[in-house]
């Protein structure tokens, strides 16, 4: 069978039912799965896809829980306790997630949230976190072109604009004047590649790209239409806080969504928002 791959997703089949729990298969003895995360009606033969990390006990142990992050992802989360050898996090699961101090670049703070980037260590297999991610932000080798949408990751901000974490692999620039709201590091979002420059630097935009993104928000405004009885008190002088703070999307963008949707008889205009066409 595959190697289990710890701090991931596997697929296990069980190899046996017992009073503590379900024993799935990993070539060996079993990895136990704790009866309080077994699903009731599972049996041997069956099998299920589950999270694999380490116990204090340094055994490895499944679960169905959900945990923030996963190996190779970049997060932010919350300090919940402190020792003289590094810092611990909340994970979503039973255990918590250990940064060493000498992974951290800042002062760590019980109660404080900190993005870091997950990691195998070598020396005790275990899943730790680093804050030191820079240097897995690689521009070098590009995995990503033009227009293509991505996943970006708030990594901090600068005086031009906030630089994002894009795939969890290399960095990009979102400018101020496509932001439209401020933003909190380590919150997530989608965007796409603006434009790739001769020295590899990346601008974003958020939202998709071209049509699709105003077919996307002419969709969004029509279901937002009907979820509030066929009217909106939103319109062309409304302020773009506003329209940002509602919508979702710059007024540039809503502006282009509702010219389109009014040509195409979609909605009507009044002076005071818009509403569905009859």
């Amino acid at each position: 069978m595959a190697a289990i791959k710890v701090g991931g997703y596997n697929n296990l089949t069980i190899l046996r039912k017992t009073d503590i729990g379900l024993y799935l298969d990993d070539g060996h003895e079993g990895i136990l799965l704790p009866k309080r995360f077994a699903p009731h009606n599972a049996k041997a033969g069956d099998e299920i896809k589950v999270f694999i990390y380490h116990d204090s006990d340094n055994r490895l142990i499944a679960t169905t829980q959900t945990p923030y992050a996963v190996v190779e992802d970049i997060a932010k989360m919350k300090v919940v306790s402190l020792t003289q050898q590094g810092a611990f996090l909340d994970w979503g699961l039973m255990k918590d997630l250990f940064v060493p101090k000498s992974q951290q670049r800042s002062f760590m703070r019980v109660g404080g949230e900190y993005l870091v980037r997950l990691y195998i260590d070598q020396q005790t297999g275990r899943v730790a976190a680093t804050e030191k991610i820079a240097s897995q932000l690689d521009n070098d080798d590009l995995t990503v072109k033009e227009m293509e949408v991505v996943d970006l990751l708030v990594y901090r901000e600068t005086e031009l604009g906030y630089e994002m974490i894009i795939n969890n692999k290399h960095i990009g620039l979102l400018h101020f004047n496509e932001s439209f709201k401020k933003l909190e590091t380590g919150e997530k979002l989608k965007g796409f590649i603006k434009k790739i420059r001769p020295d590899n630097k990346i601008d974003l935009v958020l939202g998709q790209p071209g049509y699709k993104r105003i077919e996307g928000e002419s969709e969004k405004i029509i279901r937002l239409l009907t979820e509030n009885n066929g009217y909106l008190p939103y319109h062309d002088k409304s302020e773009p806080d506003d329209i940002y703070s509602f919508f979702g999307m710059s007024k540039k963008t809503f502006k282009m969504t509702i010219g389109t949707l009014y040509k195409n008889k979609k909605i009507a205009l009044t002076k005071t928002g818009i509403k569905l066409a009859e």
